[in-house]
């Protein structure tokens, strides 16, 4: 359990003290966010404001994981490698469509195709990966199975599962991404949830069928192959994302961009599958979904009536035109995602309990 203090806590630190030597950086080249002509009018002001910081967090993840390696005497495990994999090489798609967007002033930065082509590349790579490598008890990273708490149903077979797991790294990255456009909105919403999926994994952990024989009831057990050690990728992130929001709270002295938020949705997504919960994202990750619904609601209504549902989408900026302060609306969201993780995290004890 040590790991995973250490692993928050190295994470924070870094982004803490590493986030303001990144802003200077990036400040000094002249990577400044290009700001939407139909955006917001209260926006315009935050032209300039140094973008990708993303960076920042990602490199304090993986450093804080490699730390607590090394500090507690652990072995990495290939699940947390997996999740790890997942969320660098979405972050590095987001950089690539950030870079594009400051040098060449595009706004909508890498081509649709080429960004899609590159997510792709990544989440394949990481649904093949995660059917492989299976431990002492047969049990690999990802499972063929659907879960919701635990596997339910027949297995979809691999080929559906890697359409599944896109699907699903493509869903919560690009939610994410959509909730990314107030100051710290996305950051906060993203904090909340690694804090659900850190106490998942040690309760995974504690419960595992590993430890079968010494459970109460053999068959309330959890068949992860490695909850442990996902804790301890979602405690990094948590410490890297909350010290992140040191700097990114409103008002911004910078944003994480595309770089950050592929990668956090990128890193959700692999949490989900790899602690085999896959559905239950959906609810812990209740305000990425509903603004991604607020988009595909208002997109679906124009093309099919003509007309809007909300002034703007994604939904923050609607409630920013009807006159909320950006401060209101962020604070209002992140309660809303705090009530979608305490319901998450009730149902997940309370199906566990359930076949207790």
């Amino acid at each position: 359990m040590r790991q995973i203090l250490v692993a928050g806590v190295i994470g924070m630190f870094l982004t803490v003290i590493g986030t303001p030597l990144l802003i200077k950086l990036l400040a000094r080249k002249g990577y400044g966010q290009f700001i939407r002509d139909d955006g917001p009018r209260g926006h315009a002001g935050k032209k300039g404001t140094p973008t990708m910081g993303g960076i920042s967090f990602i490199l304090a993840t993986l450093i804080a994981y490699a730390l607590t390696k090394v500090i507690t005497s652990s072995e990495p495990t290939f699940s947390g490698l997996l999740v790890l994999f997942l969320m660098a090489g979405m972050g590095l798609v987001g950089f690539l469509d950030d870079y594009i967007k400051i040098v060449k002033q595009r706004s909508l930065g890498l081509r649709a195709k080429a960004k899609m082509a590159g997510q792709l590349i990544v989440g394949i790579a990481f649904a093949v990966l995660a059917l492989q490598f299976s431990d002492s008890r047969e049990l690999t990273p990802a499972s063929t199975r659907l879960s919701f708490v635990t596997d339910f149903g027949w297995s979809i077979g691999p080929v559906l599962f890697v359409v599944w797991a896109l699907f699903m790294i493509l869903a919560m990255s690009n939610g994410v991404n959509l909730t990314d456009g107030l100051d710290g909105l996305a950051t906060g919403a993203a904090v909340m949830v690694f804090g659900a999926y850190t106490f998942i994994g040690v309760w995974q952990h504690q419960e595992s069928c590993a430890n079968a024989i010494t459970l109460t009831n053999p068959n309330a057990c959890f068949e992860v192959r490695d909850p442990l050690d996902l804790a301890v990728v979602a405690s990094a992130l948590m410490g890297a994302c909350f010290g992140f929001l040191w700097w990114n709270t409103s008002p911004a002295k910078i944003f994480m961009g595309d770089t950050g938020s592929l990668a956090l949705g990128g890193a959700l997504a692999g949490l989900a599958i790899c602690s085999r919960t896959e559905f239950l994202i959906a609810l812990l990750g209740g305000l990425f979904v509903l603004i991604t619904m607020s988009v595909v609601i208002q997109v679906g209504s124009f093309k099919l009536t003509g007309k809007r549902v909300f002034r703007m989408a994604p939904l923050q900026h609607h409630f920013e035109l009807k006159g909320w302060s950006e401060v209101l609306v962020v604070v209002r969201f992140w309660i809303i995602q705090g009530m979608c993780v305490i319901v998450g995290l009730g149902l997940f004890y309370a199906g566990w309990a359930a076949d207790k």
